[in-house]
């Protein structure tokens, strides 16, 4: 059996391979944390096990290595967590801080949602089905965030900038998703998904 994964009190998950980015801020004071966005991302598009995502969330991206980074180099924008295709979990930001992840966004009336979540990046695209060991691990992780913090809603990037993001997709299992996140009797909260 797998040890349980945990997020300390300054958001940080020991399991996680740790690769700080600079692009984060503070969250407002008094906010607590009470979403997780779901993305998808694959640099370059549709390819996978690159270091793309760490060079993007590093800021060290390199214009010229495809032509798509071109186009999204000069961007700083980070997440939380990134799950690999086998499930590998890496932490790019403490829970703690705010990740630039959501961009123009709402929830429940609710804008900027950046100030009150934690963003989670699924190496896949929109069309291709995600992997079960990373479903596995976003699952051990929406356990672990609802244990350090009042989570409400998991919901995708789509779904707090609709018209702008389609990221998870179409590929992504929500029900499967709540399946293996849900709590057990004896822990508190829930989960809602599209």
């Amino acid at each position: 059996m797998r040890p349980r994964l945990d997020i300390d009190v300054q958001g940080v998950a020991a399991a996680a391979a740790q690769i700080p980015s600079p692009n984060h801020d503070a969250r407002p004071p008094g906010t607590p944390i009470s979403l997780v966005v779901v993305h998808g991302i694959s640099l370059p598009p549709g390819q996978f096990g690159g270091d793309g995502i760490e060079r993007l969330f590093t800021n060290r991206l390199d214009p010229a290595a495809h032509p798509y980074y071109m186009a999204i180099a000069p961007l700083k924008v980070s997440a939380h967590f990134v799950i690999r295709r086998d499930g590998a979990l890496i932490q790019f930001v403490r829970c703690a801080d705010r990740a630039w992840h959501a961009g123009a966004s709402a929830w429940n009336g609710r804008l900027r949602c950046n100030d009150f979540s934690v963003g989670i990046e699924l190496e896949g695209t929109d069309e291709i089905a995600y992997t079960g060991a990373q479903y596995t691990m976003l699952a051990r992780l929406a356990k672990a965030l609802r244990r350090r913090y009042p989570i409400g809603d998991i919901v995708g990037h789509s779904d707090i900038a609709p018209g702008r993001k389609t990221d998870p997709g179409h590929a992504f299992d929500w029900a499967r998703l709540r399946r293996l996140a849900a709590p057990r009797r004896a822990e508190p909260g829930t989960l809602s998904a599209p």
